[in-house]
């Protein structure tokens, strides 16, 4: 997050360069907080929020153009386990509606929610399998 916007002026931004209207980027933004559930911190700074808040706030930034593919590296890596599950219900839900994720982690618990694992050892793939 850019540490000069709040919450709901860092959702928007990618919107900005969509060429959404101001009015338009409001909306869509606050939309997004609201479906990660922290529209009530959309005017609060970055450091006014827990790593679990900002977390939220990027997958928000993350869906706010309906992408159909999500890059997430270690999105629960440094966060408590109650965190780390509702991010991940976030991305079960994303993932439910259609939306592809595709996720770098080192925690097995995580990676095994997905329906493909992909494992690799110094840069090689080791291991490729479905999971569900």
């Amino acid at each position: 997050m850019l540490p000069r916007l709040s919450s709901l002026e860092n959702v928007e931004l990618p919107l900005i360069y969509s060429g959404i209207t101001s009015a338009e980027r409001d909306k869509k933004a606050k939309e997004a907080l609201d479906s990660v559930g922290i529209l009530s911190r959309a005017a609060h700074m970055p450091n006014q929020l827990s790593g679990g808040e900002r977390q939220r706030v990027a997958i928000a930034r993350a869906v706010v153009n309906s992408p159909s593919v999500i890059l997430a590296d270690e999105p629960t890596g440094n966060l408590d386990s109650r965190s780390g599950e509702e991010v991940m219900k976030i991305f079960d839900r994303l993932n439910a509606s259609g939306v592809t994720i595709i996720m770098v982690t080192h925690d097995m618990n995580i990676a095994q929610r997905g329906s493909r694992l992909v494992r690799l050892f110094d840069g090689r793939i080791i291991e490729d399998k479905k999971i569900k």
